[in-house]
């Protein structure tokens, strides 16, 4: 089962949830920008959390159906169509063979996920279908997607086929059909959201007082030369209290360093392995869907959090997450 890209969109990527235990060879993470967004469309269509999807970043794509395939798109709102038709998003939908999907520019948010039953089929490399365009490898043929390009889907599972054959019996001649249930928007709140929360770094008390009252109080604007490395922010100037010398060290996703210039970059999906200019804070795991929905002009502003507070919300979220496939089941009528 496949689909045929027509238009290619602006940046049309396969990705999962990254390329983990590799960093110590200098290999990146990668993976989806939004992992949240990217496990509720796998959730939507059955499939497992670790599925390829594709992201779709400020204009999407257009792909033509070979066969009948059960698909989810859920994130930003990109305005997706069938054969001219709105398509609901953030719901399971049934698709036909020989129909369009198109998508639009972003309306709000800055990234999708269109998720296929079964997980879009490419090459597993180190562990991990994600896309590393800069190194070539991973996802398509280690690039994003072109017109002409054919991308398969694997083998779904028993509640996809079950999905999938209840709502074709209900489609009559439609080209396509979605169930009646969906995700809760309050799950997907955090479209919009301009508050991050943020733990001190190990460098926070080497910032000056002024810059450490800047950093909370004043906003930041996401900057166009932001990208799935890291997001490039503008705002008050960042200035220690002396020069630092320090040795690089392994970063992860949220890290907010700040290099000669003053202005703040958080590390996010393909970030480098290593790092070496000062830390002021980290972004909260929670939070780091938040920025993957900002695009450049968007601004934010950090509020203090503790570690306990920042682990215990990810593990209410992880919880959410849970509760969510047991409840999407048993609208489906699936025992």
């Amino acid at each position: 089962m496949s689909v045929e890209v027509i238009q290619p969109g602006v940046l049309t990527t396969v990705q999962d949830l990254g390329r983990i235990g590799y960093q110590q060879h200098g290999v990146i993470v990668g993976g989806a920008m939004d992992t949240f967004a990217a496990q509720i469309a796998n959730m939507l269509v059955g499939n497992q959390p670790t599925d390829a999807v594709l992201e779709l970043t400020l204009k999407g794509p257009s792909l033509l159906f070979h066969e009948d395939l059960l698909i989810a798109v859920c994130g930003g709102n990109f305005v997706p169509s069938i054969d001219g038709r709105r398509m609901p998003a953030n719901r399971p939908v049934w698709v036909r063979r020989g129909s369009i999907l198109q998508f639009s520019h972003v309306r709000q948010g800055c990234r999708a996920y269109l998720a296929v039953a079964g997980g879009w089929e490419v090459p597993v490399v180190m562990r991990s279908r994600s896309t590393n365009f800069r190194a070539g490898f991973g996802g398509y043929e280690g690039r994003m997607l072109q017109g002409k390009d054919v991308v398969k889907s694997g083998a779904p599972g028993d509640y996809s086929r079950y999905l999938a054959s209840e709502l074709a019996k209900q489609a009559g001649t439609n080209p396509f059909i979605q169930t009646d249930w969906f995700v809760p928007k309050t799950m997907l709140a955090y479209m919009g959201k301009s508050v991050i929360r943020v733990m001190q770094g190990e460098q926070y008390p080497d910032f000056t007082d002024q810059s450490q009252k800047d950093f909370w109080a004043q906003s930041f604007q996401v900057t166009p030369q932001s990208d799935r490395m890291g997001y490039r922010l503008s705002g008050p100037i960042l200035s220690l209290s002396s020069p630092l010398e320090l040795t690089s060290e392994a970063v992860t996703a949220g890290t907010i360093q700040v290099p000669p210039s003053g202005q703040p970059i958080i590390l996010l999906a393909d970030r480098q392995t290593i790092g070496g200019y000062p830390k002021i804070g980290y972004v909260a795991t929670v939070d780091l869907p938040v920025f993957a929905q900002l695009k450049p002009g968007d601004t934010v502003r950090f509020q203090p959090v503790s570690v306990r507070d920042a682990q215990k919300w990810l593990y209410e979220r992880e919880l959410e997450l849970k509760q969510l496939r047991v409840a999407m089941q048993l609208a489906a009528g699936w025992r």
